[in-house]
């Protein structure tokens, strides 16, 4: 199976269990990495034959703007969720990283496949 990436999507939202990290927007960064056979679109050099990556991800950044999480498993869960109802995707990774301050300047990550 051929692949898709969308990666470094970075959108700014509210995210967190504390009271300091509800009160700023944080950035967080969005890798996907999306099964997809790209053999119809590359024959034919016609964009309604693959994923249009442009639409997923304007579709995450209204949903992740939108949302309103204290976790980011909760919210990488919910997105996926949506995508692979709002998008003929066959399986999806999706990798997303929130900054923290454990001991300097440090990223959470979680990443979760899920398959249609």
């Amino acid at each position: 199976m051929d692949k898709i990436f969308l990666n470094d999507l970075k959108i700014d939202t509210i995210i967190g269990i504390y009271e300091w990290e509800r009160r700023t927007q944080q950035t967080l960064s969005f890798d996907l990495e999306m099964d997809w056979d790209i053999a119809q679109a590359a024959a034919s050099d016609d964009i309604s034959k693959t994923l249009d990556y442009g639409a997923i991800a304007q579709s995450i950044v209204a949903f992740v703007k939108a949302s309103d999480y204290q976790l980011i498993e909760t919210l990488a869960e919910d997105l996926c969720t949506m995508l692979l109802a709002e998008f003929p995707i066959p399986k999806l990774k999706l990798t997303l990283s929130k900054p923290v301050a454990l001991h300097g300047q440090n990223t959470a990550r979680i990443v979760i496949e899920r398959p249609r």
